[in-house]
């Protein structure tokens, strides 16, 4: 059996600095590109691809928070407790880069810590559950560094460590090349669906165009000529949802699907078949609930605005959504799912 890791504190393996360098712009001192909160907090790794913002700093402060390949920035201060800490790691030279305020420099002694297996130490769930308790304030939290030097890491030899921090670097590359192609094919897919259900195709199966095809002016803008513009409730079967009493536990836990707010991260996805929270038979006899049946299509009204999906099954929805049963010779529900989707950029979804 291997001998178990030693636990060290931070203070012991690592140099630990808050930064007290601010946005402002003197004449007077040096300029210089500075790391802020949201560079750290939105991203794993801080490159030289990133806008930095400019300022300026004395020279006093470059010495002392100049920031250079493999040390590792933290959240010092933040409004809710759960955002102290999150680390992000300087993966290469950026010159002139500088740590700002409200984060915390650690700069790892190079032969005992890897600062890569240092990040992903700050991301399970102890040390981030440390953090979040050692964070003090009612508004606005903060960690001290005393705080951050006594966090306890658990250290194998620096071998070891640069193996983990390697798989775990793989990984997350592999995750971001996979989110790049999802977010290029998102915009693609954004593209055409504004083509198709602004131009739409031909009898040939060609992308309609001004300069081959005829189009006139109506209330939506330019269409087809072969179009018409006609209300929704004209092609459709409009119904709303609503919430039975939660007082009564025999209207819940019913086996009846019911779509509410808790099922935002199911909506447009084109059908949704699974739901949070069901309610009963009774809790639909005794409310305006309503069974929406399979191929309605819903739209989220309340929070999370715009969100909509096409019912897999027959469902309730909540008070939060509207519905509207398509007329089969009027209206495919499909393309009312697109083309209430067809406004939305990719990072609204």
């Amino acid at each position: 059996m291997s001998a178990p890791w030693p636990i060290r504190k931070l203070r012991q393996i690592a140099d630990v600095r808050a930064s007290n360098v601010d946005k402002k712009t003197y004449p007077s001192e040096v300029p210089v590109k500075l790391c802020n909160y949201m560079d750290v907090y939105s991203n794993e790794y801080v490159t030289g691809r990133i806008d930095f913002m400019v300022a300026t700093a004395t020279p006093e402060e470059i010495e002392r928070f100049g920031l250079v390949a493999g040390d590792v920035v933290i959240t010092k201060d933040s409004e809710t407790p759960d955002d102290i800490g999150i680390p992000a790691v300087i993966s290469e030279k950026v010159d002139g880069l500088v740590c700002g305020y409200h984060l915390a420099l650690i700069r790892p002694k190079a032969d005992e810590l890897d600062s890569v297996y240092l990040a992903k130490q700050r991301s399970t769930s102890k040390v981030a559950r440390y953090f979040s308790l050692q964070a003090s304030g009612s508004t606005r939290y903060g960690l001290p560094v005393s705080a951050i030097e006594s966090v306890e890491i658990p250290t194998p030899l620096k071998p070891e460590q640069t193996k983990i921090a390697e798989i775990l670097s793989t990984v997350d590359r592999a995750i971001e090349q996979t989110e790049a192609l999802i977010a290029k094919q998102q915009r693609l897919k954004t593209g055409l669906m504004q083509d198709l259900l602004t131009h739409g195709i031909d009898e040939h199966g060609n992308l309609r165009s001004e300069k081959t095809h005829k189009f006139k002016d109506s209330p939506l803008g330019r269409i087809p000529m072969e179009w018409e513009v006609s209300f929704l409730d004209s092609l459709s079967e409009r119904g709303s949802g609503h919430t039975p009493s939660k007082r009564n536990p025999s209207y819940w836990n019913g086996g009846v699907k019911w779509v509410s707010l808790a099922d935002s991260s199911s909506l447009d996805r084109l059908f949704i078949h699974e739901t949070e929270k069901e309610i009963s038979e009774l809790g639909l006899e005794n409310s305006s609930a309503v069974l929406h049946p399979k191929g309605t299509v819903i739209l989220s009204r309340d929070a999370g605005v715009g969100k909509s999906a096409i019912l897999g099954d027959s469902m309730a929805v909540s008070q939060h959504f509207m519905a509207w049963r398509c007329k089969a010779k009027c209206l495919e529900n499909t393309y009312l799912y697109y083309w209430l989707q067809r406004d939305k950029k990719p990072s609204e979804k």
